[in-house]
């Protein structure tokens, strides 16, 4: 399946289906809470339970299409029929959003969103280690990340103000870049001949050995196993995740309401940690490999830590300092600690899903994929909720967020002592 030489080009390309699925949740995040509270006047705690909704239907479906992608064969592949499906849907769905005006329409659009979403986010993930060896996992994951990070950073930085024109402008521009991005991939990856069958088998028993297990018995064959270092990489995933999707959800609110921003100017606060992102995604991938992906990770948490705790520690006035603007959005002091929390989260994010597809075998690549986003999707599940109504029993104290957070990413890091396995792989040979 891999080549001794990888295909930096394909990598890069493959990375427009992450920038596709990037800027539509950049989107979603920054604004679904903003209309949720001015549009249908809902507080922080029900705001939580309406955005994990989505999330916990994704919780159930991701981790199977994980393994269903594993074992489909198809003439374009075993990963592209769920790109060819879902993305069309998801990008229509998703500018239909804004429209809603009705609360049952709006959580009902969502959930069909997330389905969709969910449909064809493993699979284009899983791609990147069907056409790379081990040794460049964390660089090519550099490069995907990369552009997810220009994805965030892009619509971020540009929809504050077109949602100054009109709410729906965001949702638009979101659609239409991950309808393009999704048709690059598909028109332009090919994906390894070894998995391509001349005609369509759904399933594939031959091959497959592992797979072929349910989701629930691969979960539990992670927590009963000897080695336990899968379960703690992916304990440690759910908590920093738990700890970044709080953040990532009500960020824009804790704009509005703590720092005194408008809708624009604070969703595109967020736009600075993807520019950071985005800038140390390839590094975080060659560091990596130079130091090893645990010790980066690490060094990535403390970071973040450092970061968020200065969120909460220093004074609003001083937080707030306007630097200068940038397409009139505001840069401020705030703005620098977030770039800083941006490399951090690269250094975080770009190696943890090399090191758990390292944790096994490449026939099995989706399937662990699927339980990465199993531990990403229950944290985006939990964080919300459990974050949304803190800040609501604290009487909408916005800043609680900024208490609360490093609490699971120190979690995490304790969580990352106990994992021993998912570096580059040396006792797999590769063949040509």
């Amino acid at each position: 399946m891999q080549t001794e030489k990888t295909n930096y080009g394909k990598i890069f390309l493959l990375g427009f289906g992450f920038f596709g699925v990037s800027v539509i949740w950049s989107v979603f995040n920054i604004f679904v809470p903003v209309i949720l509270e001015s549009r249908f006047g809902l507080q922080a705690g029900v705001i939580g339970i309406i955005m994990v909704l989505d999330n916990v239907a994704a919780l159930l479906i991701q981790p199977p299409l994980g393994i269903l992608s594993d074992r489909v064969r198809s003439p374009i592949g075993r990963r592209m029929p769920f790109i060819v499906l879902a993305a069309p849907i998801a990008a229509a769905v998703f500018g239909f959003i804004p429209y809603a005006q009705v609360l049952p329409l709006f959580i009902f659009s969502s959930v069909v969103l997330l389905l969709a979403m969910a449909f064809w986010r493993t699979p284009v993930i899983a791609l990147m280690p069907d056409i790379t060896p081990s040794s460049n996992r964390s660089q090519a994951n550099g490069i995907i990340n990369l552009m997810g990070g220009l994805g965030q950073v892009l619509v971020t930085f540009i929809s504050g103000p077109l949602y100054r024109q009109n709410v729906a402008y965001p949702f638009f521009l979101a659609s239409g870049l991950m309808i393009v991005s999704a048709a690059l991939v598909v028109l332009i990856i090919r994906e390894p001949k070894e998995y391509i069958a001349p005609k369509l088998h759904l399933i594939d028993r031959s091959e497959a050995n592992g797979s072929e297990n349910s989701a629930l018995e691969n979960v539990g064959m992670i927590f009963t196993q000897k080695d336990k270092s899968p379960m703690f990489i992916l304990l440690a995933i759910l908590f920093w995740f738990i700890a970044y999707n709080a953040l990532d959800t009500f960020f824009s609110l804790y704009g509005i309401n703590y720092l005194g921003l408008d809708a624009g100017d604070s969703s595109a606060q967020m736009s600075y940690i993807g520019f950071a992102f985005m800038i140390m995604a390839v590094p975080a991938g060659i560091l990596a490999r130079k130091f090893k992906r645990k010790v980066i990770i690490s060094i990535g948490i403390w970071v973040m830590v450092l970061c968020v705790v200065l969120m909460y520690l220093v004074p609003l006035n001083i937080l707030t300092i306007h630097l200068f603007s940038l397409v009139g959005n505001g840069y401020y002091i705030l703005s620098i600690i977030l770039m800083i929390a941006g490399i951090g989260w690269a250094m975080i994010n770009v190696n943890s899903l090399p090191m758990v597809v390292d944790m096994t075998e490449d026939i099995n690549v989706g399937t662990y994929t699927g339980l990465y986003y199993l531990a990403s999707q229950l944290a985006a599940t939990i964080g919300p909720l459990v974050f949304g109504w803190a800040i609501q029993f604290a009487n909408n104290d916005y800043r609680l967020l900024m208490a609360v957070s490093p609490v699971f990413l120190i979690l995490a890091f304790f969580m990352m002592l106990g994992v021993r396995r998912g570096e580059v792989k040396t006792d797999l040979p590769e063949t040509k």
